[in-house]
């Protein structure tokens, strides 16, 4: 009570953090507003009833924040901009003038995020066309001219686009990550849907099960939130000059963090552990007896609880917390700050040395924080395997999702709050 207390004061007394919470209000409202505008041209009472049965389709359904089910504008979600942002990143990595651009600084980032921007426009078409296809082949579809067809796959991509504007204004202008947030408040719409479906389930399962979730839900709470406060810290030491003519050191410290990639890796991995199982329900169809068997086989094979789409779940959680880390923790940048303000870390050598020191810590912290967080992302499914209830698959990755965020914006605000009190102190 006394955090909330404090945040509220410092609302009061901050006019920028006044602002951007405002913005923030705002911009989650025009996206809970626009998901409920339908895409023309489809049935959506027999949407709704697919995807209320369907695990894969409710999973999905849960991420774009009820925009599936409702088949509204947003249908596709940001899975075209996070796609291309996954690609562009993997570019970065193997196309040396891409790579040059990363470490322009700021310019270079904002070219890169406009390369970003067009490589999302065709892929909200492709994924669009996919999302047609799946639909058509299930007779959901009621348009029968290519003109109408034509509009429902730009409409579609349009909301895409407008998502990812939406996205960059709130990270821009708004409190946090705009992906995030936005993630954050799809699921959190969805919460009233989750919580009916789980009670239905749980009138009819073992009480001792209900206690176990019960229990299991405040272990992983509690897990998310220490795993993300938890850090290294490595001593760096400053030369200085005090009076006299002497010198002196004065000693900081650097966090690493165990997590320095937050929720993103989560929404990475969802979005390409989801894509086979996609792919083989639109190929399942298909006329051709072989291929629609196949596909078939391999969407039950590859179901949200198998043991399959969980291994795959938890590596991809793993390399993309690895990879995101790269990305926010430059090494060498750090070195080269450390180096310019007259820093160092005890014992180690300024510049390369201090660098490869660095990327060695980060590469042993990452490890826990990786594993622990791919545990936590397939935990859900483990119990609700022993369990029964299902919804569990949904609404543990969701909780992780949901706690990550709000500790990652109650962070932003702080540092907000510190930037404003030391503007005052200078002044």
């Amino acid at each position: 009570m006394s955090k909330l207390h404090d945040l509220i004061i410092v609302f009061k007394e901050n006019a920028e953090l006044k602002r951007r919470l405002l913005v923030t209000l705002l911009i989650l409202t025009i996206f809970r507003f626009v998901t409920h505008i339908p895409v023309p041209g489809v049935n959506l009472e027999a949407i709704k009833q697919v995807f209320g049965s369907n695990q894969l389709l409710s999973l999905l359904d849960i991420f774009s924040g009820g925009t599936l089910a409702n088949f509204s504008i947003l249908a596709l979600g940001l899975n075209p901009y996070i796609n291309a942002s996954i690609i562009m990143q993997l570019l970065t990595m193997v196309i040396p003038k891409l790579e040059a651009l990363q470490k322009e600084g700021e310019q270079g980032s904002e070219q890169l995020n406009q390369y970003t921007r067009m490589l999302a426009v065709p892929l909200s078409l492709l994924q669009a066309g996919a999302m047609y296809m799946l639909l058509n082949s299930s007779q959901l579809i009621t348009i029968t001219t290519p003109l109408q067809m034509l509009t429902l796959l730009l409409t579609m991509s349009a909301g895409s686009l407008f998502l990812m504007w939406l996205g960059e204004n709130l990270t821009e202008y708004g409190l946090g990550n705009g992906i995030s947030m936005l993630i954050f408040a799809g699921i959190v719409g969805r919460i009233p849907v989750a919580t009916l479906q789980t009670q239905a389930t749980l009138s009819t399962t073992n009480p001792w099960n209900v206690i176990l979730i019960l229990v299991m839900s405040v272990i992983l709470i509690y897990s998310i939130v220490m795993i993300d406060e938890a850090k290294r810290q490595v001593v760096v030491q400053y030369s200085r000059r005090v009076r006299g003519g002497g010198s002196g050191v004065a000693h900081s410290y650097l966090p690493i963090k165990l997590n320095n990639a937050g929720v993103i890796p989560i929404i990475f991995a969802i979005a390409l552990v989801l894509a086979p199982s996609m792919l083989a329900q639109l190929l399942g169809k298909l006329p051709n007896t072989t291929i629609s068997t196949a596909a078939t086989n391999f969407s039950n094979a590859f179901s949200p609880t198998s043991f399959w789409y969980n291994a795959v779940y938890f590596v991809l959680v793993v390399v993309f917390t690895y990879f995101y880390t790269a990305v926010v923790f430059d090494s060498d940048k750090v070195s080269d700050q450390l180096k310019k303000n007259g820093g160092y870390v005890p014992g180690i050598r300024p510049g390369t040395h201090t660098a490869s020191y660095l990327r060695q810590i980060v590469s042993r912290t990452t490890l826990p924080g990786a594993v622990f967080l791919g545990l936590i992302a397939i935990l859900p499914s483990i119990v609700s395997q022993m369990t029964g209830v299902q919804t569990l698959t949904i609404g543990g990755t969701s909780l992780l999702i949901v706690v990550s965020v709000v500790l990652e914006t109650y962070r932003k605000i702080q540092t907000y709050s510190v930037s404003r009190s030391y503007d005052n102190f200078i002044k």
